[in-house]
């Protein structure tokens, strides 16, 4: 989720909200192996998936981030928003 995604849903939720990648989801942070760790430490709970509103996905390390998030986590739709519950890993994870 870009920075430009993540602004409206910390807005409406009042929660902290971390974006993958930057403004438009080029930049190299956070890094997989930190989102890895960030998800095992408990400390990132969901993901917003890829969709045309430009979350998730992006280039490099938030690409990379997307493909691990969809490879280990099950996809539900929440208000018609893609959304991973990284606290409940797929069995093939």
């Amino acid at each position: 989720m870009s920075s430009d995604s993540a602004a409206p849903l910390q807005l409406a939720s009042g929660q902290p909200v971390m974006s993958i990648g930057g403004f438009n989801g080029t930049d190299p942070a956070p890094t997989l192996a930190q989102f890895e760790r960030y998800v095992a430490d408990h400390q990132i709970h969901y993901f917003i998936g890829a969709n045309s509103h430009s979350f998730g996905g992006g280039s490099g390390a938030a690409a990379q981030i997307t493909a691990w998030v969809q490879a280990h986590f099950t996809a539900k739709t929440v208000g018609g928003e893609t959304v991973y519950d990284l606290t409940s890993p797929t069995s093939a994870g």
